[in-house]
């Protein structure tokens, strides 16, 4: 499998310093002819479509911004079990392609390996949730109108050409949850582009766009929604961690007098003042996030009983975000919802996977040349990975 790794086409550390939520960015020519058919193509997509039951809204069609019912393009069909999926009528699929509807495939990168390593690996880099849309014109009809995302986007023109007009934002970092709804976007856009196979394009959210197939030929691109981290969100975690506290765990005292409730502000405020001021604040809430966030898990089928020792077997990781903390006398390996304290010997090991390109295979007789360990030890360090699901092995050795 061909490794595209976008952090070192956009920039790798430039990039979060210098452009993240700030401006957009165009790269023509960042992947080659061979790393996008690599990562995707249309034949991805018919057989995705051939063998999978992609239920609305995970597939769909748009036009004009308008989503097309279900039945316009797939029959529903009764199991003998009674249940109803829709499956895809080619013939009106295409016509309803050819009048102008775009073609969504929402959360491709879970359907599609290559795509699922990129996204691991933005995560990894990013250190956020990462989901791939793939998204197809064959026409000049706008599928979504001139709209705005609640999250950043990086884009990558698979094949054919595809217009972006960009407007720029109209609102400060505007959010799904919102108390207003951003002005309308100017008459004239800030740029004008014509991204061509290969070409990235990075756009903060809030930035309004329209998107168009224009250049007369079928058009597929992938875009990578970045999860947000906002102030909101730090808050909520926030008042998580402090339940600790007997005064943010008591009853609010409404039914008391001012001078009371006045009291119980000043008291509440100092607390949360006490923590917002606490340096290290912003980065443990970033390591309780990448410890929450699940990857993409896979099981290690069929090894369900214990974990073979053999130098071929091979493992990677589930996930990009996985943390990894040394103390005088252990290996700490947060990653999945789970925390996993190894032996300091460990950590070349845990190391070594944690740098691979994501979706890298790695055997246990390279791990166990990295760490100087026997392979009985890399195969009860691995057996733990995957009991807390940051692991899993290939089912055949090579």
């Amino acid at each position: 499998m061909t490794f595209v790794s976008l952090a070192e086409r956009l920039g790798r550390d430039a990039f979060p310093a210098r452009v993240l939520h700030r401006d957009y960015r165009h790269v023509p020519g960042a992947l080659s002819e061979q790393e996008t058919g690599a990562l995707c193509s249309f034949d991805t997509l018919n057989d995705l479509l051939a063998t999978h039951r992609l239920e609305p809204p995970r597939l769909r069609l748009s036009a004009d911004g308008e989503m097309l019912a279900p039945h316009r393009y797939a029959v529903p069909v009764v199991t003998r079990r009674s249940t109803v999926w829709q499956r895809i009528h080619p013939a009106e699929l295409h016509e309803r392609l050819a009048d102008g509807a775009s073609l969504v495939v929402d959360a491709i990168d879970e359907l599609h390996a290559p795509i699922g390593a990129l996204a691991q690996e933005l995560e990894g880099w990013l250190r956020t949730r990462v989901q791939v849309n793939a998204y197809a014109s064959w026409t000049s009809v706008e599928g979504f109108g001139t709209h705005w995302d609640d999250h950043d986007v990086i884009v990558i023109q698979v094949a054919g050409a595809k217009r972006w007009k960009l407007f720029g934002p109209t609102r400060t970092a505007p959010m799904y949850r919102d108390v207003a709804e951003p002005e309308e976007p100017p008459p004239d856009p800030v740029a004008d582009l014509v991204l061509g196979p290969g070409d990235v394009l990075y756009l903060p959210r809030g930035w309004w766009h329209a998107v168009t197939a224009d250049q007369g030929s079928a058009s597929l691109h992938l875009t990578c929604g970045l999860g947000t981290h906002t102030g909101a969100d730090l808050i909520r975690w926030l008042s998580d961690e402090l339940r600790t506290s007997d005064r943010i765990r008591s009853d609010l005292p409404v039914h008391r007098s001012a001078d009371e409730q006045s009291d119980y502000l000043a008291a509440l405020g100092k607390e949360m003042a006490a923590a917002l001021e606490d340096p290290a604040l912003l980065t443990r809430y970033a390591v309780a996030r990448d410890a929450d966030d699940l990857g993409r898990l896979r099981p290690s089928l069929p090894h369900v009983d214990r974990t073979p020792d053999a130098p071929a077997t091979r493992v990677r990781l589930t996930t990009g975000r996985g943390r990894l903390a040394l103390t005088a006398d252990a290996t700490v390996f947060t990653a999945a919802g789970s925390t996993v304290e190894f032996a300091p010997a460990a950590a070349p090991l845990l190391r070594h996977l944690l740098t691979v390109p994501a979706g890298t295979w790695v055997t246990f007789a390279e791990l166990a040349e990295h760490a100087g360990l026997p392979l009985s030890d890399v195969a009860a360090v691995v057996d733990e990975l995957i009991q807390g699901q940051a692991a899993t092995l290939a089912a055949e050795q090579r």
